[in-house]
């Protein structure tokens, strides 16, 4: 067993008296501002939210009262269907007729969940804050306010950037709504969220305006790999919803594989060990320390099973280092931009889906570049083909910008002549890639990132304008994204949805389970030709046998890149085998800051210490793993199309197809899962449903075991005791 994802069901009694006034006002300005104006049901919002659930042939838009939303949570369910909401209107309104609108107001808060098993404000009160509910200030108030349209997502201490957004919003509806003055919003506004932490040099000193919140008593219920668990349980929450994964019963075996989990967290620190943090230079923090950190993530290209997730130094010390950094985020533009490719995550991110939940993401730099270079050879341009390499490129017919002025630079001044696309990629000449992606296209780069596994890859004219820039890595982007990405080229153009979970089952009602997922024989994607993905494994390879990624060499095959962002604020090493993928990043945890002098760096790139960082991780992880060749890359041509007979521009299948070197190799299952069932000593990660509660056993678990190759599982369903 490596965790429990289980709910407390905490509950602490209040009276209506208990209740502050400003916690009201916080619910009604930020969820129903006509509470006491309407008969229970909003008749414009509940019309408009009908019209749009018809149109769309199902429930698409909220449109609930105060009033509503406790019926659905006390009476009728939470049930999607237009059914249900007609059922919840009635009730509704009815429900207004009988009870005092403060009533109302009473129930809702006493059982609204909150997060972190708290049902109810006073619940929510003891957990974030360690005081009791009619003790709350405003902008606590506005903190739970904020938690209600989705606990996993605003919660404020596994997201805290989320939960601090919400917070303001609220102040700001109250200000609206004439519930607080000029003077208390700007108190309340001011007093940033804080994350307690056990040190106390890492909290606030005397005299900064902070709203302090703490660590729900949850025990160490995500074991001894939370940062993997926090993606497991994110994972579940995208595809079941809250209900089944903390009460549902499951069972679910992971993708885990221990010994990869602890080399990759050797590595994270090894790294990030003995460096100092770095002020802050910005926003509420500004002076504040944010300590340097390292996050890998590690992916199995033939199935797409995460092996490793480290997403920070230490997720049970609290604070913001909850945030999963190698899970990123799926930001979108500001309303009315252009869009010419959307990043696949964006309709993910409506749904609550896990990509939100994590970091901010991080600029890639030249790490960003095989995306740009497959698109190129997919479009028939030649490895061999020379571009003019000069130190500096401007741009043509650039408008300069504030942060660009349409010059682009190779580091440190490098370059010079000219250099075909092969060396212009193992030396990592930004100058070259300026000119590609104008042959290229900004739009078709980001479909390829898109394609190959990149979720949050999108292209827009006015925000990228296509300046040569946007090959060097601008986008925000996740280890996990960008191991996912690499790890479709090692498996020559195959994509495979990264996942955590190789199979969750629930009781079947009658002592038994049903399998709701089986991942063990999932068939990938074609990306791109198998022969785009062996000519980029072949000129990656030069990256770390004579380019900028010499540090990451393993001795054996392997490919990747480095990438360093502007002013050195982000630095990445991306490489992989045939048989795993991984990335590293390394920065500063709460703002991209310059990196100078750690390390032995002067100027931190991605090959001064994330390409070491990679190298330790990657010696470890495949130790007794037989080294694999990559396939021998035909060449780059114009070819007529097999399959349409049109003609187009592509690749010819070349003579030599088999891999060259040794024989492949190592511990991977790779094709269809295997008929047998998971045999009984197998263990699975439990999640409680509550309803058999025995003693709790304080054996110890038994040891972990792999029984399906390459999966790692997780164990028996053990007691919960109740706090």
């Amino acid at each position: 067993e490596i965790g429990q994802l289980r709910k407390f069901d905490l509950e602490v009694p209040v009276k209506p008296t208990d209740i502050p006034l400003h916690l009201k006002q916080a619910l009604i300005a930020a969820e129903d501002r006509n509470f006491y104006e309407h008969g229970g049901v909003d008749v414009r919002g509940t019309m408009r939210a009908l019209y749009q659930d018809v149109r769309g042939g199902g429930i698409r838009q909220g449109g609930s009262t105060i009033t509503q939303q406790y019926v659905k949570d006390a009476y009728v369910g939470k049930e999607r269907t237009l059914l249900r909401k007609v059922r919840e209107a009635v009730v509704a309104s009815q429900l207004d007729r009988q009870l005092d609108k403060d009533e109302i107001l009473f129930r809702y808060l006493s059982r609204v969940y909150l997060g972190n098993g708290a049902y109810g404000v006073g619940a929510a009160s003891e957990i974030y804050f360690h005081k009791p509910v009619n003790h709350l200030s405003v902008s606590e108030a506005a903190t739970l306010v904020g938690v209600i349209p989705a606990p996993s997502r605003y919660e404020p201490i596994g997201n805290p950037i989320n939960a601090e957004t919400k917070r303001k919003i609220v102040l700001d509806a109250m200000l609206g709504e004439g519930y607080l003055d000029e003077a208390q919003h700007k108190d309340a506004s001011e007093q940033v969220l804080v994350n307690w932490n056990p040190d106390p040099a890492q909290r606030p000193g005397p005299g900064v305006k902070h709203t302090m919140v703490f660590a729900p008593p949850t025990g160490n219920q995500y074991g001894k790999y939370p940062y993997f668990m926090d993606y497991v349980r994110k994972y579940l929450e995208a595809k079941y919803g809250e209900d089944k994964v903390f009460q549902g019963g499951l069972r679910v075996q992971t993708t885990l594989d221990p010994k990869v989990q602890d080399a990759a967290e050797a590595a994270a620190n090894k790294a990030r060990a003995n460096v100092r943090p770095a002020k802050l230079t910005k926003g509420d923090r500004k002076g504040q320390d944010t300590p340097f950190e390292v996050s890998i993530a590690a992916v199995e290209p033939p199935t797409g099973f995460v092996k490793a997730i480290v997403g920070g130094a230490d997720f049970n010390a609290g604070g913001a280092s909850q945030v999963n950094l190698s899970l990123g985020a799926c930001r979108r533009p500001a309303e009315g931009t252009p869009v010419d490719v959307e990043a696949e995550c964006w309709p993910l991110a409506d749904k609550n889906q896990y990509p939100e939940s994590g970091g901010s993401g991080r600029q890639p730099g030249s790490s960003f570049k095989p995306f740009v270079l497959a698109a190129a050879l997919e479009k028939g341009i030649q490895p061999t083909k020379v571009y003019p390499a000069p130190s500096q490129y401007r741009v043509p017919d650039c408008k300069p910008t504030p942060n660009f002025d349409c010059t682009i630079g190779n580091f440190e001044g490098g370059g010079g002549g000219s250099a075909t696309l092969r060396v212009a990629t193992q030396k990592s000449y930004n100058t070259v890639y300026a000119q590609l992606i104008r042959d290229v296209g900004c739009k078709e780069t980001a479909e390829m990132a898109r394609k190959l596994g990149v979720t949050s890859a999108w292209y827009s004219p006015r925000v990228h304008t296509c300046s040569g820039s946007y090959a060097l890595g601008t986008l925000d982007l996740s280890p996990l994204e960008m191991a996912t990405g690499y790890a479709t080229f090692a498996n020559r153009g195959v994509r495979q949805t990264p996942t955590p979970v190789v199979r969750v089952e629930e009781p079947d009602g009658e002592g038994g389970f049903k399998v709701l997922e089986d991942n063990r024989s999932r068939e990938g994607q074609r990306a791109i030709d198998e022969i785009v993905a062996d000519n980029v494994n072949d000129i990656l390879k030069g990256v770390i046998t004579g380019g900028t990624g010499t540090k990451a060499n393993i001795n054996r095959p392997a490919a990747g890149k480095t990438g360093t962002s502007q002013s050195n604020r982000n630095a990445w090493f991306v490489g992989y085998t045939p048989t795993l993928s991984a990335a590293v990043w390394v920065g500063y945890r709460d703002e991209p800051i310059p990196m100078r002098g750690i390390k032995g760096c002067a100027q931190m790139t991605g090959g001064c210490l994330p390409a070491p960082t990679w190298r330790d991780f990657m010696s470890v992880a495949l130790k007794d793993v037989p080294a694999t060749e990559f396939n021998e890359p035909a060449p780059i041509k114009t070819i007529t199309d097999r399959l349409n007979k049109q003609a187009r521009t592509g690749i010819d299948p070349g003579g030599q197809r088999k891999p060259s070197g040794t024989a492949p190799g190592g511990p991977y299952e790779v094709g269809p899962a295997p008929p047998t069932a998971l045999p009984p000593e197998t263990t699975t990660t439990t999640v409680d449903d509550g309803s058999n509660r025995p003693p709790e056993d304080t054996r110890d678990p038994p040891p972990t075991t792999t029984t399906v190759p390459p999966t790692t599982t997780t164990t028996r369903p053990g007691a919960v005791p109740r706090p």
